[in-house]
């Protein structure tokens, strides 16, 4: 409120002006609802990842992982913006006179004079007008102001909602595109394991020949190398279907779409840290956009309240009248009228009352999500950190497995070929290794999509502008309100 209205409350009023104070002090616009508590905002992540150069993602992370400009959903958020764009036109233009404008053009006839070929009276004649009219609704109480800013808030809810269906696009093209690469090593160790198979096959019956090994031994591993054969055609359709499904994401057909990496190696894969955990707020566009949705529905709630309030327009026509349309502008054929109107609502049957409890309970939802917004944010991030952390140490450690399984299985084979083993320990040291391989892939693919899955918690390089903001922690708040 004005200073002029704080000074004014200081003195002695009459009843009758105290009762108009109240009423326009209840019609203003008031403050979002802070609901960012302490408790909402920890001091730092536990599972921060050590010796990383680079803090927050930076905006153009994913321009490795596929283009996602095509996708339907993206389309579908972007067509949102637009709407809301569109419902603060309309809401705008609440606050600025309407003008219209009338021509007309209107001949009559009456019974009263002439003589016509029957023997009947009458009379004919032409007229035309041309008016002007304007109206315009004085916004003493913020009924207006109070369903723009719920539209202006809309709209930001509708574009935070677009960048966050961008990231999580993007998030889904990297992570899919990399299920492609990783079944690609699995199909890739199941045909080694197959060669390899085959040629423990040819030692065997050799051994068979010859006397040295019985027809249990060839059994054994023909039934070995059905079961990797069986398994082939599976990951070979899971491949298809990663395919298929890329091809869709990035909007188009999966006909002829190709991807031309095979493996895992070439990838590299940036280093990324966590800040502060109240910067995170700043860039995540699905909290941005829990706080805009609280932020208008707390609008609507003062535009609400202001609709208890007596409504007062103006309104103002004038135009030109004439029976001759050579003579329409004359200034003598000019009319115009002016008056003013207040509405006062005295009994509809408890609507507004309604509509104001309304408001307020959708406030209290919004202010639950905005907080649980806030919860799943730190929540997120606390998981990718934990997911890449202990990947990549699963990952070092099944790579130093396959080492060493690689060597016992090569060791086994010569021991079997000399006589100095029998073919059960050739199986379990083929089985470990192959096994071994295939979990590290498996491990692989789960590291590179939990960096993706980081890069997603901690925004992916969006930034919500400062000015755009209505929660802040307690030492962002007292900074602003000290300016």
């Amino acid at each position: 409120m004005s200073r002029t209205a704080s000074l004014t409350c200081r003195r002695q009023l009459h009843p009758c002006q105290l009762a108009a104070l109240v009423f326009l002090l209840s019609g203003c616009a008031t403050h979002v609802p802070q609901v960012l508590t302490p408790q909402l905002t920890p001091r730092t992540f536990s599972g921060q990842i050590g010796g990383s150069e680079q803090v927050w993602p930076l905006p153009d992370w994913w321009r490795t992982f596929g283009n996602p400009e095509d996708n339907r959903d993206l389309a579908v958020a972007v067509a949102r913006v637009a709407q809301a764009r569109a419902q603060t036109t309309i809401q705008h233009a609440a606050l600025f006179p309407q003008l219209n404008a009338q021509a007309q053009a209107l001949r009559s006839h009456s019974g009263r004079s002439g003589q016509s070929i029957s023997g009947q009276s009458y009379s004919a004649g032409n007229s035309f007008d041309l008016t002007f009219g304007a109206s315009y609704e004085l916004d003493l109480w913020g009924l207006a102001h109070g369903n723009l800013r719920a539209a202006n808030e809309g709209l930001k809810s509708a574009r935070f909602a677009q960048q966050a269906v961008v990231l999580t696009v993007t998030a889904n093209v990297a992570n899919t595109y990399f299920s492609v690469l990783a079944l690609r090593v699995r199909i890739a160790i199941a045909s080694e394991e197959i060669s390899a198979i085959n040629g423990i096959l040819d030692t065997i019956n050799l051994r068979v020949s010859t006397g040295k090994a019985s027809h249990l031994d060839l059994a054994q591993e023909q039934a070995q190398v059905e079961s990797v054969e069986a398994q082939l055609p599976v990951l070979e359709e899971q491949e298809l279907e990663a395919r298929v499904a890329l091809a869709v994401l990035l909007g188009e057909l999966p006909e002829g779409f190709e991807v031309k990496t095979r493996n895992l190696d070439a990838l590299h894969l940036p280093v990324v840290q966590a800040g502060l955990p109240s910067e995170l707020l700043l860039r995540r566009p699905d909290v941005a956009e829990a706080e805009a949705n609280l932020a208008g529905v707390h609008a609507n709630l003062d535009a609400a309240r202001a609709a208890f309030l007596p409504q007062i327009a103006l309104a103002g026509n004038g135009g030109f009248a004439s029976t001759a349309i050579n003579a329409l502008v004359h200034g003598p054929n000019f009319a115009w009228d002016f008056g003013a109107n207040l509405l006062q609502t005295v009994f509809d049957g408890g609507k507004l009352l309604g509509q104001k409890d309304l408001a307020q309970a959708k406030q209290k939802e919004l202010i639950a999500s905005y907080q649980s917004a806030v919860l799943n944010a730190y929540a997120d991030v606390e998981n990718a950190l934990g997911q890449v952390t202990n990947n990549s140490k699963a990952e070092n450690h099944l790579g130093r497995e396959v080492e060493a399984a690689s060597e016992a299985f090569k060791i086994s084979q010569l021991q079997y070929r000399q006589g100095a083993t029998d073919l059960l320990t050739v199986l379990q040291a083929q089985q470990t290794l192959f096994s071994a391989e295939d979990q590290l892939a498996q491990t692989k693919l789960a590291h590179v999509q939990a960096v993706v899955h980081l890069f997603e918690a901690l925004g992916g390089g969006w930034m919500e502008h400062p000015d755009e903001r209505t929660q802040f922690t307690n030492t962002a708040l007292s900074v602003k309100t000290s300016r």
